[in-house]
């Protein structure tokens, strides 16, 4: 295990393809992430939160693009966003608040009243980190017309979210 908590489980290693050193396993922050098949151009691990009884696990997901191990910084990213989760929901949650009252997102009278409930209507939160240490936060489940059909993304700069988009077949 390296210093910050990140590690590649040399024991977890796949035994053979074309991509037999990528690790089949990754330790980060205490969750393992495992491989999951992906196109050959790139690696991809997933491990889940463990949530309150009847509620979906929430995902976060490592992606290396050409593939290949994490490296330091990548793994780096991943300790501190896996290990903040909580907050960075949180944070992601507040600035949908604001920024989804923008007209440009073309919110009904009735979803922008639901900006002012105490709980917004999303959720299912997953995490991507991505190797060029780009990461977002997806929730894949809510009420508004602009997540269907893949729900919401809000993309962060280091630690803040820096915008926001729903997501469709497109993209």
């Amino acid at each position: 295990m390296s210093d910050n908590g990140a590690a590649l489980n040399g024991s977890d290693t796949e035994e053979s393809g074309a991509n037999a050193e990528l690790p089949a396993v990754l330790h980060v922050a205490g969750l393992a992430l495992s491989r999951v098949e992906s196109p050959p151009s790139l690696a991809c691990w997933t491990g889940y939160f463990l949530n309150p009884a009847g509620t979906d696990p929430a995902a976060t997901s490592l992606v290396i693009e050409p593939a290949a191990p994490p490296d330091e910084a990548t793994l780096q990213l991943a300790q501190d966003v896996v290990s903040r989760f909580d907050v960075f929901v949180d944070h992601a949650l507040e600035y949908c608040r604001t920024r989804l009252r923008e007209r440009h997102f073309e919110l009904t009278t009735e979803e922008l009243s639901w900006l002012d409930l105490p709980q917004l209507p999303l959720g299912a939160p997953e995490v991507t980190v991505w190797a060029d240490q780009t990461w977002a936060i997806r929730f894949t489940e809510s009420r508004l017309r602009l997540a269907d059909p893949h729900g919401i993304l809000v993309t962060f700069n280091g630690t803040q979210p820096a915008d926001v988009q729903g997501i469709d077949d497109e993209q």
